[in-house]
């Protein structure tokens, strides 16, 4: 696998001391990758943080924690979900259908 400079990883999660990175290229998702959690930033060391890959010289790859693309996706992620966890105009409550739920079965 080539990684560079658009190559971005996201951590999805751990498994025991390793780290199972989704790697990401033009917001597609390519491969995975497993690495030792040491090997990675500390303050990246959470769930769905997101790295960058940094290539000081042809013989090292280092993890750079990129926090502001990290808090702009989990932001994202969340006006997302609460725009679809917003009732359509009209929908009954759940509340209302299982009073209608429990009249009915009182019927019989």
């Amino acid at each position: 696998m080539l990684m560079d400079d658009s190559t971005l990883l996201v951590l999805d999660r751990f498994e025991g001391d390793d780290a199972v990175l989704l790697v990401e290229e033009a917001e597609e998702l390519v491969d995975e990758l497993v690495l030792p959690t040491a090997m990675l930033p500390p303050d990246g060391q959470h769930q769905d943080a997101i790295f960058s890959v940094v290539r000081p010289d042809d013989t090292r790859v280092e993890f750079r924690y990129e926090s502001d693309l990290t808090d702009e996706r989990s932001q994202s992620a969340q006006d997302r979900f609460d725009r679809l966890s917003q009732r359509l105009p009209g929908e009954e409550t759940d509340e209302t259908e299982e009073a209608d739920t429990s009249a009915e079965s009182d019927e019989y």
